[in-house]
């Protein structure tokens, strides 16, 4: 694994203090707030994502229908097209929010249709296996749809953020376990796929991780509540497609990887990357400087966050078909 680091993210440094309450608050409870999760810098002046052709579709899942919402249309038969998941520690989130509907309008702009799915999130009494299987019924579709919507089923990819990602593993590794086609290549922002994190390596910058909002602070404590609450039970209970940080990587198609400097939860990627490395699955890694957990929610709009979508746009461009 070779890191490409770029100064991509806003500075610690200008994060708002927050409201007390919001301090006191845990990660969790920070998604799980109605308003789900906030810019970094909300002053910031951003850039309107690009003007797409945008639809709607419905997937048969097995627990209802799953909305799919399609941006863009094909370059040519041989583009890639990207299903992709949203972040939100399984409890909030959606596919309006800048870490998808931007990120989405972006690549679209640039040929790349993508296909967000909006899985249901582990409240009200949802928990594992549910957001898994609605992930999975929009990657069906997608494949079952693929030449009627332009696209080469060979060249779809599959990816997500946050929870996003371990919900894009998790489908891979039941492709795998399936029989069933895998897609050309896995798309992954700061994942959460362990359920206990590991350091990451060299450590944090602890002077910048201090003046950072208790909010914005992915603890081991809110890792494991994370993990449980998406589980709904003890991690011990979790199986591979819950907590896929801990499964054989062995099979999976090649990944790109993006992490976050200023992040707890970097490690996970880090040590995700070297299992693939020790797999034989190809992995491109990418570290967002000065960048925290969440950042394409955060950098949307902004200078700051173009590198880390240039790195996916070129990672999705170099897909190869399966």
């Amino acid at each position: 694994m070779t890191p490409r680091t770029e100064p991509t993210a806003v500075s610690p440094e200008a994060a708002p203090a927050g409201t007390p309450g919001q301090i006191a608050a845990g990660f969790a409870e920070y998604l799980a707030s109605p308003e789900g999760p906030q810019f970094l810098n909300p002053d910031a002046v951003r850039t309107p994502g690009p003007d797409v052709s945008i639809r709607t579709v419905t997937a048969d899942g097995r627990h209802g229908p799953v909305a799919v919402r399609i941006y863009g249309e094909p370059a040519g038969t041989d583009s890639p097209a990207l299903v992709w998941l949203h972040g939100g520690g399984f409890v909030s989130g959606s596919v309006d929010i800048p870490e998808s509907d931007y990120l989405a309008r972006v690549l679209a702009d640039q040929g790349t249709p993508v296909l967000s799915v909006d899985y249901r999130l582990a409240r009200d009494g949802v928990s594992f296996p549910i957001p898994h299987d609605d992930a999975l019924a929009g990657w069906f579709w997608a494949r079952e749809n693929s030449e009627s919507l332009g696209l080469n089923p060979r060249l779809l990819c599959l990816g997500g953020a946050g929870a996003g990602g371990n919900l894009a593993v998790g489908a891979a590794l039941y492709l795998i376990d399936a029989g069933k086609p895998l897609p050309a290549k896995l798309l992954l922002a700061y994942p959460f796929l362990h359920a206990e994190l590991p350091p990451p390596a060299g450590g944090l910058d602890e002077a910048v991780m201090a003046e950072l909002p208790r909010h914005l602070r992915f603890t081991l404590e809110d890792c494991i509540r994370t993990a449980e609450n998406y589980v709904g039970g003890p991690v011990s209970m979790a199986p591979s497609y819950a907590m896929p940080g801990y499964a054989d990587p062995a099979g999976l198609p090649p990944t790109a990887l993006l992490a976050c400097a200023y992040d707890d939860a970097r490690g996970s990627s880090e040590l995700f990357a070297s299992a693939l490395e020790r797999a034989g699955v190809p992995v491109s890694y990418f570290l967002a400087q000065g960048a925290v957990h969440g950042h394409l929610n955060h950098a949307a709009g902004l200078p700051e966050g173009q590198p880390a979508l240039d790195f996916l746009a070129r990672e999705l461009a170099a897909a190869t078909a399966v």
